[in-house]
């Protein structure tokens, strides 16, 4: 991984042990096992079309469900996103991405100001996709983005195939991500906000 912006978080409960290595500036290598096959093929998406270099090791008690485990991933995520983003000096912060499969059309907008918020407008018609909960598609997005310090925006546009608008929501919030965490050469390592200042989640944002 490129070390310029890379992250590494150790998150242990009682119930998961969750390990993420993030590298900002990568090529999209992933080495992903969290035990949740869907959840992994997702993962991968967000390696792959965000070209971030990421790893996810998690063990948790998906003998009950998958709960725990697919928040306690996204709570690391998005750990490692802000403490890789830092004080988010020149990067571009916003980003916007619309992405099609099939007939699935997913919008994500998104925002690295600190503040986190998500408005999530995901239509799933099937409650399962094998053996995946769909309703966990939101835990993980509000784990990420509370934890990040996202303003999140997530918007159906089109679908009927649940598989197709749950990847096509991944593909978009990885891209967007890519937009927004990208160096502006503009910038010139300035904070992108009219107040100067911009903090990592979990800190006092202006």
């Amino acid at each position: 991984m490129n070390l310029q912006r890379h992250s590494e978080i150790h998150r242990v409960t009682n119930e998961t042990d969750v390990t993420v290595r993030l590298g900002l500036d990568g090529s999209g290598k992933s080495k992903i096992s969290s035990g949740i096959a869907f959840l992994d093929h997702m993962l991968h998406q967000i390696s792959s079309h965000g070209l971030v270099d990421l790893e996810v090791l998690a063990i948790g008690d998906t003998h009950i469900d998958d709960h725990h485990t697919n928040e306690d991933v996204g709570i690391a995520l998005g750990q490692a996103l802000s403490k890789s983003l830092g004080d988010r000096k020149g990067i571009y912060r916003f980003g916007h991405f619309i992405a099609p499969l099939d007939e699935a059309l997913v919008e994500v907008v998104l925002d690295c100001s600190g503040r986190p918020h998500i408005n999530y407008e995901l239509k799933i018609p099937n409650q399962k996709i094998g053996t995946y909960d769909t309703e966990l598609v939101k835990e993980f997005f509000v784990a990420v983005a509370n934890n990040c310090g996202l303003t999140l925006h997530i918007r159906q546009l089109n679908g009927t195939n649940s598989h197709h608008i749950v990847e096509a929501c991944f593909k978009a919030f990885s891209k967007a991500l890519r937009m927004a965490i990208e160096f502006d050469p503009r910038r010139s390592g300035n904070i992108p906000s009219s107040k100067g200042v911009l903090e990592q989640a979990g800190k006092n944002i202006n």
